[in-house]
């Protein structure tokens, strides 16, 4: 039998010719824009009933303001976020805004991420939120997961299912804000959804079978027709569905540990960034915020090698599938890593400008 191995190894090749494709110059100007800083008038809405605004200053926890803060306004029920910094003054506004339930994000290097409570907005109301202090962040510290920290997690989600390498492969679970709020049990399966459901997982496992067809990959399944193919297929998507289901979303939420990766950046030494991309394999953060084994992927890795045994030709033992999995994911979740953390974030689009690693500069309480 041929085992995952070869397929791992295959579906690689198949990403780098995706992410190989031609973008248009169309494509790459529009993801080189900024985001709006509000919401156009939606259609079927009155110009009466899109005149609302939604105002505030920010300030860190001795008064001084924060100029240059990312702001993010999201409203409830609604996908698209809609960004703006604040001004020299720390002032930010978002006009133009429909009647609803809303809230802000407010983001800066070495400050926590606030996150408001809703705001609730009548037509053609003009709201002026109370200053928002920001408070510094502190290193190594443990997580409290609140209610505050996981509406600063969904806000962020929605942010890193927005991340794609050249506008197109995802790069999901690549965290560009290093101190990230911990994601819930939902949030982690929520994430998974947005991965194993992606079109271009459909693509690559097209490619690789189509490549394992050809090669006659699994002799006793043929491959002179579409039958034989679509075992082929079938056989790949079950090998990416239970790798990623069970080692990035079941048991991460059963270890409570994180199945991100969270990139350091170029304000760190390039041997401290080496060393976390290659222990990405096996260390990983807890939703405590602390780092431990990498239980989540290790056993995620084992536990899909074995089940694929039940799909696959009868030839090698559960075990054996068990332990290549396990090996090639280890080697693979460290190349993976190297490339997250020196060459995809130069491809990622819809990364906020606030969005850029671990930082070590501390902040100032001064204006």
């Amino acid at each position: 039998m041929k085992y995952p191995l070869r397929r791992t190894l295959t579906g690689a090749f198949a990403l780098v010719f995706v992410v190989s494709l031609p973008v248009t110059a169309q494509s790459l100007v529009s993801s080189s824009l900024p985001d709006s800083p509000g919401y156009a008038q939606q259609a079927g809405t009155s110009t009466t009933e899109t005149t609302g605004v939604i105002e505030g200053e920010v300030t860190d926890s001795h008064g001084a303001l924060v100029p240059g803060a990312s702001v993010t306004l999201s409203e409830k029920g609604h996908a698209a976020l809609h960004d703006t910094t604040t001004d020299s003054a720390g002032h930010f506004t978002f006009k133009a805004l429909g009647p609803g339930s809303y809230s802000v994000l407010v983001a800066a290097p070495s400050f926590k991420t606030y996150f408001s409570p809703d705001i609730e907005l009548h037509p053609g109301e003009h709201s002026e939120m109370p200053a928002i202090a920001l408070a510094i962040a502190t290193a190594d510290t443990s997580v409290d997961v609140s209610a505050d920290s996981t509406a600063v997690a969904e806000q962020e989600l929605k942010r890193e299912t927005q991340q794609r390498i050249i506008g197109i492969v995802p790069n999901f679970y690549t965290s560009f804000v290093y101190d990230a709020a911990p994601l819930d049990a939902k949030q982690k399966f929520k994430l998974n959804a947005h991965s194993v459901f992606d079109p271009t997982i459909f693509l690559g496992v097209a490619i690789t079978a189509g490549l394992e067809q050809e090669r006659n990959t699994f002799p006793s399944w043929g491959n002179s027709d579409a039958a034989s193919y679509g075992k082929r297929f079938a056989a790949g998507y079950g090998d990416a569905l239970l790798t990623h289901t069970f080692g990035y979303a079941l048991y991460p939420a059963i270890f409570h540990q994180d199945p991100r990766y969270f990139y350091l950046g170029p304000t760190n030494k390039m041997s401290t960034r080496i060393r976390h991309a290659l222990l990405n394999g096996v260390l990983t953060r807890g939703d405590n915020g602390h780092q431990e084994i990498n239980f989540s992927h290790l056993l995620g890795s084992a536990s899909a090698g074995a089940l694929s045994s039940v799909y696959h030709p009868a030839s090698d033992s559960a075990g054996y599938l068990a332990g290549v999995n396990l090996g090639v994911g280890i080697g693979g979740s460290a190349l993976e890593a190297i490339f997250r953390e020196f060459v995809w974030p130069h491809f990622t689009t819809h990364v906020p400008s606030y969005a850029n690693g671990k930082t070590s500069q501390p902040a100032s309480t001064k204006p």
